[in-house]
């Protein structure tokens, strides 16, 4: 009795240090991203709930108006981005991911500046793709597998230049003009667990710039 005591005392010790390795692997890649977007200021949050789906297309974190949060801000994890704050509370916020079937991001291929829409799309998601569409003609010749995509300047709610995937595959459209294809996304929507929440927003700097506009003249 002793012995097997013992044994379950060592076995709690030893899931607990993995669970402390794990979360502490988890919070070096965060750190690294945030380095990597170090111009915004940030808040760590983490994922408390779902929609009850295998993917996290739309989620629930620990942080909201009292930390912060508002309507529209940017959310990070992994190696880019997840999506927007789509409802705030006081102490949580909904987040809206860019593999959702509503979702809609003007993105850009980082080394052409070929604009594009990424839409999301759960069912393609099973593959762990996500689609883009509408790109100018030249992409197909100036762009191939494994370039980069990121949010576009003139995106509405998107702050310019957060990573979203790669190109894993390019196809001329039907009409002959436009080329479309799939991206694989930067972060594992399955595993969510924390994220960087971006504490400016879209219109924030749109704003500043207009009044930096006034304050010229």
């Amino acid at each position: 009795e002793e012995l097997q005591e013992r044994i379950d005392t060592l076995t709690i010790d030893n899931t607990r240090l993995r669970q402390e390795q794990y979360e502490l692997e988890r919070l070096q890649e965060l750190y690294k991203l945030d380095q990597n977007y170090a111009d915004y200021e940030k808040v760590g949050a983490h994922v408390i709930a779902n929609n009850g789906t295998n993917w996290f297309s739309s989620f629930t974190i620990d942080k909201g108006s009292n930390d912060g949060i508002r309507k529209d801000m940017n959310v990070l994890a992994g190696s880019g981005l997840v999506g927007i704050v789509t409802d705030v509370g006081p102490d949580y916020a909904q987040v809206r991911s860019i593999i959702d079937d509503g979702s809609n991001v003007s993105g850009m291929v980082l080394s052409t500046s070929d604009l594009c829409m990424v839409r999301g799309d759960l069912q393609l998601m099973e593959d762990g793709r996500i689609r883009f569409e509408k790109t100018s003609p030249t992409m197909i010749t100036r762009s191939r597998w494994g370039e980069q995509v990121v949010t576009s300047h003139i995106s509405s709610t998107y702050l310019q230049g957060l990573f979203i995937g790669y190109i894993s595959e390019i196809s001329v459209d039907s009409n002959n003009l436009t080329r479309s294809g799939y991206i694989t996304p930067a972060v594992d929507f399955s595993k969510l667990q924390e994220v960087l929440v971006i504490t400016t927003t879209k219109q924030d700097l749109t704003n500043q710039d207009e009044a930096a506009k006034v304050n010229s003249l």
